[in-house]
């Protein structure tokens, strides 16, 4: 009984060489017994010593392959392929000391081809064909006669060679089915596996996309949420005793509402693109808007955020400018990365934006102190921050939504101090397909 190993590497090559040992196997068995037969039944004069070396170190062979099946080591299709040679060469050899071609168990060279064909890629198929052509012709040409001790009539042994053939061709399509059957179902198997796998990526790109927002949103709550903490703490403090409280700072007081008012409608809107993204990255019927118009709305919605950050921009490209679906995590991107500027410098940062039909290459710069070495070898690759109440999720973020996209992030050090980013995507996953 032959069972396989839980440790044997599950692979397609592997899974077809462990049905070729179990093949193999019952064709050496039946070997045995067709020599046996054909000695002392048929009392053929057959040259059994070599037969029975051959047979012999077929199935040593055969044992050490199936030690190896269940060794760490994957086994490859150029392995795979060179057990198949070696059983044609093994089949040859015999067939040699058994009438050659005459044989009616020569049919069974096709039994590797067919194996080839349906498990290995096409230059193994060819490279096996070439080796049954040349043994078939071989054989032909240069073998081992079958002779009988005893001669019988001429009749009886063309029935016999008949017999031999029906039951070569029938043991051909029972290992043909052993074979290939046993491969299909392992075929549905895989093809099952792969789209559950499938499905299972789509649900974890869904998760990761709402993660991503949610992250996201997150660092744009940190803004605004710090702003009402200090209002509030300034309001509490001040109108604490309503009979001490001066007339100008009550006069002060509508406008300390309306900046709380704003603060919390920010947060609001922020955690209704939450809700309304229900897992989807990008909005199934949203509308079109040009890139230089996105491009726009992204710096307005920054600046609202940072109204005392001073920026000079620059938006140009082909035109009309390309129809794209902006994704709400891309926005966010931007805006971490126009925070980072911000915060490293409040004056002097520079926007630029530029595109043609493939690419879209958005560049900020500042003129804060700049990256260190540290810094620079670990943007993008783990969260951390230099700011001392910061979390480095803003930049992080960046790279993670940027680098799914397709595009990339660059940071570098600008002349006279400061950093240069530059984000490159391509077009192709934000144009609005027809």
């Amino acid at each position: 009984m032959f069972l396989q190993s839980h440790t044997a590497p599950e692979t397609a090559p592997a899974e077809n060489l462990h049905r070729l040992l179990i093949l193999r196997a019952i064709t050496i068995g039946g070997e045995v017994i067709v020599l046996a037969l054909a000695i002392l039944k048929l009392e053929m004069a057959l040259p059994v010593i070599p037969i029975a070396i051959i047979i012999s170190a077929h199935g040593v062979i055969n044992g050490i392959s199936w030690l190896r099946l269940h060794r760490p080591r994957p086994v490859t299709m150029r392995e795979f392929f060179a057990q198949l040679v070696l059983d044609v060469l093994a089949l040859s050899a015999l067939l040699y000391f058994a009438g050659g071609s005459t044989n009616p168990f020569v049919s069974l060279l096709l039994l590797p081809l067919v194996i080839v064909a349906t498990t290995l890629p096409r230059r193994y198929v060819w490279s096996m064909a070439v080796l049954i052509v040349a043994s078939y012709s071989l054989l032909m040409i240069q073998y081992s006669p079958l002779l009988q001790v005893h001669s019988h009539h001429g009749g009886n042994d063309f029935n016999l060679h008949v017999l031999g053939m029906w039951f070569g061709f029938l043991l051909g399509v029972g290992m043909i089915i052993f074979f290939v059957v046993k491969m299909a179902d392992s075929l549905r198997e895989r093809e099952h596996t792969l789209a559950e796998a499938r499905e299972q990526a789509l649900r974890d790109e869904q998760m990761v996309a709402l993660g991503t927002l949610a992250a996201g949103a997150a660092h744009e709550l940190g803004t605004p949420l710090s702003t009402m903490a200090v209002l509030s703490k300034e309001m509490e403090q001040i109108y604490q005793d309503p009979k001490q409280v001066a007339q100008q700072e009550l006069s002060e007081l509508p406008e300390k509402l309306r900046i709380l008012r704003q603060q919390v409608d920010r947060c609001k809107e922020t955690l209704s693109v939450i809700s309304a993204a229900t897992g989807q990255l990008r909005a199934e019927s949203g509308s079109r808007v040009a890139l230089d118009v996105y491009l726009q709305e992204v710096l307005s919605q920054w600046h609202n955020m940072r109204p005392t950050a001073r920026i000079e921009h620059h938006f140009h490209g082909s035109q009309p400018a390309p129809q794209i679906v902006a994704e709400r995590v891309l926005s966010q991107a931007i805006i971490s990365i126009l925070n980072n500027a911000a915060d490293a410098s409040i004056e002097d940062i520079e926007l630029e934006g530029r595109w043609d039909k493939q690419q879209l290459i958005i560049e900020i710069s500042d003129r804060g102190s700049g990256l260190s070495e540290d810094v620079s070898a670990r943007v993008g690759k783990t969260l951390f921050t230099t700011k001392e109440e910061g979390q480095g999720v803003g930049l992080f973020l960046a790279h993670s939504v940027v680098k799914r996209l397709g595009g990339s992030v660059r940071l570098s050090n600008r002349e006279g101090g400061g950093v240069h980013t530059c984000i490159e995507l391509p077009l192709d996953k934000l144009l609005v397909t027809p």
